[in-house]
């Protein structure tokens, strides 16, 4: 079996990153949004953990665990913004949600 390279992870973490973009870009409903802005934090943290891998100090695992909780602290608070506007607006729908405009 062939060993893994650095290229290969990197080819991974670009691909979510390409699939977490297109999520974002083309998807309306928020949760969505959200999910797929978590595949293009998981594509971070594949590039700092498969970095890490080929190097011999842990800096990328350690920033990989800073960003983790950032992105569940970002989860949290996101989930709590959909509940509070699908409270006042009765959807999740991006394009739907005018409560900002004057």
């Amino acid at each position: 079996m062939a060993e893994l390279g650095l290229n290969h992870y990197l080819l991974l973490s670009a691909l979510l990153f390409g699939i977490g973009v297109a999520g974002v870009l083309i998807r309306r409903n928020v949760i969505m949004v959200l999910m797929c802005m978590e595949l293009i934090f998981n594509a971070a943290n594949i590039n700092l953990i498969a970095v890490s891998r080929f190097r011999p100090d842990l800096t990328g695992q350690v920033f990989t665990i800073f960003t983790i909780a950032v992105a569940a602290a970002e989860v949290a608070i996101g989930l709590g913004l959909v509940i509070a506007m699908f409270r006042n607006s009765t959807t999740v729908n991006v394009d739907e949600i005018h409560l900002l405009k004057g």
